[in-house]
């Protein structure tokens, strides 16, 4: 049976949902279905229906997670992500890319493995960095 793939989103100035379209694309061409959620629409029972997540959020404030959305839906569903292919992906306007290291270690602290490395674009994503969000659509279909 075809494992089930999600792409959980929160995207305040549209540029992390650019790559969660690209990798979303890569999915697809890969020959696999995937579904995209808005934070506030994925939860702990979702969660347990997918073998493969990838999880995008933009750095917000002083480099972290949004803490509104998706910080919550990331609480609530941490501990189901140990035994999933997870990896993380996202955009910033300032900083140097702490959100993503800290929001790694949380993972890793917590179980999660992280199958592949996360992607991250300063600002509206180059082209280079959307192919790998495309081939990152197309390693997670095929992981």
């Amino acid at each position: 049976m075809p494992q089930k793939i999600a792409i959980v989103v929160w995207s305040k100035t549209g540029n992390t949902k650019l790559m969660a379209n690209r990798i979303k694309k890569g999915v697809e061409d890969s020959g696999f279905e995937v579904d995209i959620f808005k934070a506030y629409n994925f939860n702990s029972e979702k969660v347990k229906n997918y073998d493969k997540i990838a999880l995008g959020c933009p750095a917000m404030g002083s480099e972290t997670l949004e803490d509104t959305e998706f910080l919550p839906m990331y609480e609530n569903i941490k501990t189901y992500l140990k035994d999933k292919k997870v990896f993380f992906f996202g955009s910033y306007g300032w900083g140097d890319g702490k959100w993503m290291r800290d929001w790694e270690e949380d993972a890793i602290k917590n179980g999660v493995k992280l199958f592949r490395k996360s992607i991250i674009a300063k600002e509206k994503p180059s082209d280079e960095i959307l192919n790998i969000c495309y081939q990152a659509g197309k390693d997670l279909a095929n992981a």
